[in-house]
């Protein structure tokens, strides 16, 4: 089987993972890939994510690192079992990578956090919001290629639909919420939708007010994904070359800390929804 050319996020993970236990271990990759009946090139190529492995071969590994945290391994053993398609998967070939991997994330995770100065949280963007930024663009993008990213951000919001949704804690700064992307009309739509959203018992939306008065270095719009277990957590962060995925522990507690400080520093639900509709009644 030729190793894949371009494992997802996920995928690489999974390897990435096992190599962690590996190291832990003081082992080198020749003695673990001798212990599969193999080399130390296969224990690379399943470490990057290149080959996939079987949840047997991952329990005798851990087995063989002396990898204590059942529940790591368990959750492991269950990524290399998933042989489930995502509805993303349908649009490989017509958007970038990163595009999949994110809904492949938000599709996985057991909680998400995220914090946003510009513009409101992607998987609440309505659908002429959505239009008004990918119109901004430069180059132009063709029509087609606005219409794909269009219905593949709604599609996002499936993740809400299931019967056990992940929790969504979005905290928006007051300049997303004031900026008129499109106009007005289409301005309004969206704080209403993001109302509409609030509603719902597993989205919380929080509001970082102008009159904050300590800074917050939040031009990176994180999107913290919570894993199975906290050792597979994720952070997305958007840029203009793409979305960058992080799952190292210090990057990790770095973003933690930063929505817990600026979570604090938010209005209060009740608070966040009054000063919303009082700005789409500006409107």
């Amino acid at each position: 089987m030729p190793p894949r050319s371009n494992p997802t996020v996920r995928q690489a993970r999974l390897g990435a993972e096992l190599r962690k236990l590996r190291e832990a271990a003081g082992m080198a990759a020749r003695e673990a890939g001798a212990f599969l009946g193999g080399n130390q090139a296969q224990i690379s190529h399943i470490e990057a994510g290149r080959w996939g492995v079987s949840a047997e071969r991952v329990r005798r590994l851990a087995t063989l690192y002396s990898a204590s945290d059942a529940r790591l391994v368990d959750a492991l053993c269950a990524m290399a079992d998933e042989r489930v398609k995502g509805w993303w998967e349908d649009y490989q070939g017509v958007l970038a990578p990163g595009f999949l991997h994110l809904a492949e994330l938000e599709h996985h995770a057991t909680y998400l956090r995220s914090l946003n100065v510009v513009n409101v949280p992607g998987i609440l963007q309505t659908e002429e919001y959505i239009r008004a930024i990918h119109r901004s663009y430069r180059p132009v993008l063709p029509a087609e290629d606005v219409d794909a990213r269009v219905v593949f951000r709604l599609r996002r919001r499936s993740i809400f639909e299931r019967d056990a949704p992940p929790r969504f804690r979005a905290i928006i700064h007051e300049a997303a919420l004031r900026m008129r992307f499109g106009g007005r009309k289409i301005a309004k739509e969206q704080l209403d939708y993001v109302l509409e959203a609030s509603e719902r018992p597993t989205v919380t939306v929080r509001v970082l007010p102008f009159t904050c008065e300590e800074f917050i270095e939040a031009t990176d719009a994180p999107l913290y994904a919570g894993g199975v277990v906290p050792q597979l957590d994720t952070v997305q962060l958007d840029s203009p070359m793409g979305s960058f995925f992080l799952g190292d522990e210090a990057k990790l507690n770095r973003y933690r800390q930063l929505l817990d400080i600026a979570e604090r520093m938010t209005l209060n639900e009740s608070e966040s929804r009054r000063l919303i509709h009082h700005i789409a009644r500006e409107l």
